[in-house]
């Protein structure tokens, strides 16, 4: 079904600019709807993240045979869609953009496991990370900035250091003053750490220093606990910690089926999707649920319509 999608999406692009959403989506195929709502998702995905990485991500283009590239300052031009059918493990081992930003990540409190293989910002795109955050392990470290209030590294590309700092300002003192906090948040387990992923030759986001650990538990991890404890860890966790860090552009692992618990990273474009368009119907303008009041906001959706006129 996608690829019949893929297909037709050039031939429909143009009906994105010709008629109003609503009407087409009532009277349109099947087929024809859903290359629409497609392209709408493509352009909602590349708004969020132009918008969450601003300094680096320039502009979008699209190539007479159909492929859309996200433009890097650098010039590199990374594929939004390589229309290829994947496993989910295939998508964690060789994602585009589009297998990163497909899962929607819940805002809502938690009140269970997540389904099978649902793990929204668990799929990372390097050549965007490397891009951002350095290229190499010297790259990485140059970027690294010591972060207040807790005294480790961060990077400090992209405002991922001071969104951190920003948390632990009000995180800290909350963990002197409830004990269920403190004992979430001390002892620190780690931030900057260039090293894989276990049992995976994938890098850990913990080698671009955009990811922190807070205290440890056996419960915490999926590989090291079952899914029982692991839900009991992930229901009595406090909610003020995973409010403040949201708020500030991260994504927890406990709303992962793949559970984390301790892990918090710095992902401004998976957050945006899910404040913009986590509730999203496809009855409005594709960019229906951003800020369009903001210059900023504005300039890139008509970067992006432009791209796809």
């Amino acid at each position: 079904m996608r690829k019949i999608i893929i297909i037709t999406i050039i031939v429909l692009s143009f009906i994105t600019n010709q008629y109003n959403a609503e009407a087409f989506y009532k009277n349109a195929p099947v087929e024809e709807a859903a290359a629409l709502n497609y392209v709408n998702t493509m352009k909602r995905d590349l708004l969020c993240l132009m918008l969450g990485y601003p300094e680096y991500a320039v502009d979008v283009k699209r190539e007479d045979n159909g492929n859309v590239y996200l433009i890097m300052k650098s010039g590199k031009k990374i594929l939004y869609d390589d229309k290829k059918n994947k496993t989910f493990e295939q998508k964690l081992n060789n994602p585009d953009l589009q297998d990163m930003m497909e899962q929607i990540y819940p805002l809502k409190p938690v009140t269970d496991l997540m389904e099978k293989d649902f793990d929204p910002g668990r799929i990372r795109v390097y050549e965007l990370l490397r891009e951002v955050y350095g290229g190499s392990k010297q790259a990485v470290e140059k970027n690294l900035v010591n972060v207040s209030y807790i005294n480790c590294r961060f990077n400090g590309n992209n405002k991922a250091a001071e969104s951190l700092k920003n948390v632990m300002k009000e995180l800290v003192p909350l963990a002197k003053q409830k004990r269920d906090i403190g004992v979430c948040v001390y002892p620190l387990s780690g931030t900057y750490n260039y090293r894989t992923i276990a049992g995976t030759g994938r890098l850990s986001p913990h080698a671009f220093g955009n990811t922190i650990d807070l205290a440890r538990d056996k419960r915490d991890y999926w590989r090291w606990t079952s899914p029982e404890q692991g839900r009991k860890r992930l229901l009595s966790y406090p909610k003020d910690i995973v409010e403040i860090f949201e708020k500030n552009n991260f994504v927890w692992g406990g709303k992962w089926n793949h559970f984390d618990i301790l892990h918090f990273e710095y992902r401004p474009e998976i957050i945006l999707k899910a404040k913009f368009f986590g509730d999203n119907n496809n009855n409005n303008k594709w960019y229906s649920g951003a800020p369009i009041e903001e210059l900023s906001v504005k300039s890139i959706i008509e970067k992006i319509d432009k791209a796809f006129n």
